[in-house]
């Protein structure tokens, strides 16, 4: 069935919005002819309310209403709840301390790479890594972000070059990485604490502690993107602080030769490209709020510049800091290890500070994360990938099922010891950038004039040899896996693979109920605008 845009004012059968805003229906029923049309009388008995009632468009043949507001818009159902519409959009401050949190949320879980590698290939790493990896991942989202400003994201992106089934690969590969991942702050955060509470180290406490955290956290992104995005600029300038108290406090004892301790020979190749990796990626994750963001055209690639800039400085600093001014011992550069440095510098009460700023971020890195995770299921389901109830927003805006889902991910996964899941989160997210390279350059192949507000120059010779540091790094970081890793992400794959032709039985045989609130542009391999099942 076609579905057109019309216009139809309530003389003419059409439905208003509320408060003038909408300036369009996408209905499943054309408007009347011009100069409209004979009215039938009501069968006898029949008063002219319930006549109209009768005759009234379902609900459900309206797929959708857009709202236009600049160059952004949010595609909702028919009735939509006033919560969805009216919503505060994120500005470019907010957005680039949800980016700085997605992605880093400071130095807290670097301390790795100096064990791993000596001081100055983990200085070294800190600022070549980000020009291999960060800058190419930044440029992509920020072109393909204001190209699809949707809630969804990369999963838009990989549904329009290579079809719904690999979209939801692509959303099911960063949805797990992005919950193991999270599964890793209550255990960074506990880390911290440790020290001066013993109790949190192991056993029933920490378990206790951990969920905990996680509810208390889970309910704060139930409240609101706007108030994570406040929460997140307050958390930011607290975590980054003490450690520019540290450095103004660190010159006298600074020794630049320390820096420059290296020992190829001693090199834990595996940890080092880990951590860095962990440490540098997810700059993508913040695709999956375009919907949210106000003007995504400008504010997208401005929040990734900045926040890009905010994560490399809050890195390579401390670093800076902390192995030129104590004499170094690598095996006691592990999680937590910047609180001894600050003890050692400044005294327990820059040590108690920092610990309270390593707490702090790693709160800001679990809403930040689970935001994006829970508004990729979102995304996701108003495209008929997941269930329809995944698209139900609570009274706050916010997907509340996608939350659940999320948060009980990050409970299940919340026994692993951190090296676990950082290589297990790795190998997911990199099945998952390989089909996000491969959409980019397809787009740019079979689309090349397709409307890109942020573009990168450079043309589709400049696009593919973009993608090439990256995907020799991603090369690297599947082969230095361990068996167990290797293994264990597989299952996750797998389990992908065979989910999505579950989904799509279930729904062609009524056990699920599945919608889609709006069309993708108009690509080649576009979504159905109706159902996933094919219609024989």
């Amino acid at each position: 069935m076609a579905i057109e845009e019309v216009a139809r004012s309530p003389e003419e059968g059409g439905t208003t919005a509320h408060n003038g805003e909408y300036d369009g229906i996408v209905a499943a029923n054309p408007p009347p002819p011009a100069g409209g049309c004979d009215i039938q009388p009501p069968p006898d008995g029949v008063s002219e309310s319930q006549e109209k009632l009768r005759t009234a468009p379902n609900t459900r043949e309206v797929t959708a209403m857009r709202q236009h507001n600049g160059n952004d818009y949010v595609t909702v159902d028919e009735l939509p709840s006033p919560t969805a519409n009216n919503l505060k959009k994120v500005s470019v401050l907010p957005l680039m301390f949800i980016i700085f949190y997605e992605v880093s949320g400071g130095p807290f879980g670097i301390e790795d790479t100096v064990q791993a590698a000596g001081p100055l290939l983990a200085l070294l790493g800190f600022l070549v890594f980000p020009f291999i990896w960060s800058v190419p991942e930044a440029l992509i989202t920020a072109e393909m972000g204001t190209m699809f400003p949707e809630n969804g994201g990369y999963v838009v992106w990989v549904s329009s070059a290579l079809g719904p089934y690999w979209a939801f690969q692509q959303g099911w590969m960063k949805w797990l990485s992005g919950v193991i991942d999270n599964a890793l702050y209550p255990v960074l955060f506990l880390d911290y604490l440790k020290s001066d509470i013993p109790a949190l180290a192991s056993g029933f406490p920490r378990i206790a502690a951990a969920w905990g955290l996680t509810i208390v956290l889970t309910y704060l992104n139930y409240r609101g993107l706007t108030i994570v995005g406040w929460i997140a600029i307050v958390l930011g300038v607290f975590s980054l602080l003490p450690f520019v108290v540290m450095g103004f406090i660190a010159i006298p004892d600074l020794k630049p030769s320390r820096w420059l301790v290296v020992d190829l020979n001693n090199v834990d190749w595996n940890l080092y490209l880990n951590t860095l990796f962990w440490n540098l990626n997810y700059w993508d994750s913040i695709s999956t709020l375009a919907g949210e963001v106000d003007k995504p055209n400008k504010t997208l690639p401005k929040a990734l510049f900045y926040a890009l800039i905010l994560v490399v400085l809050g890195y390579f600093f401390p670093l800076l800091i902390g192995t030129g001014a104590v004499p170094l011992k690598r095996s006691l550069w592990t999680d937590g290890y910047f609180t001894d440095i600050a003890k050692i510098i400044g005294g327990v009460w820059l040590s108690y500070w920092l610990q309270a700023a390593a707490a702090m971020a790693n709160m800001g890195m679990f809403v930040a994360e689970m935001s994006s995770d829970s508004f990729q299921l979102l995304g996701m389901a108003e495209r008929g990938m997941l269930p329809e109830c995944f698209s139900k927003r609570s009274q706050h805006g916010t997907p509340l099922v996608g939350i659940l889902f999320s948060a009980s991910g990050v409970i299940l996964l919340s026994w692993l010891s951190f090296n676990e899941i950082v290589a297990a989160e790795n190998f997911l997210y990199s099945c998952g950038m390989i089909l996000e390279f491969i959409a980019f350059i397809w787009l740019r192949i079979k689309h090349p004039n397709a409307s890109r507000p942020y573009k990168i120059p450079g043309g589709t010779a400049g696009a593919i040899l973009l993608c090439v540091p990256p995907t020799i790094t991603i090369g690297f970081v599947l082969a230095l896996s361990s068996l167990k890793v290797l293994v264990v992400s597989l299952i996750a794959v797998f389990i992908g693979l065979i989910l999505q032709p579950c989904l799509k039985f279930a729904e062609k045989k009524g056990w699920l109920k599945f919608s889609v609130s709006s069309e993708l542009p108009d690509f080649d391999n576009r979504e159905s605008s109706h159902s996933l099942i094919e219609q024989s």
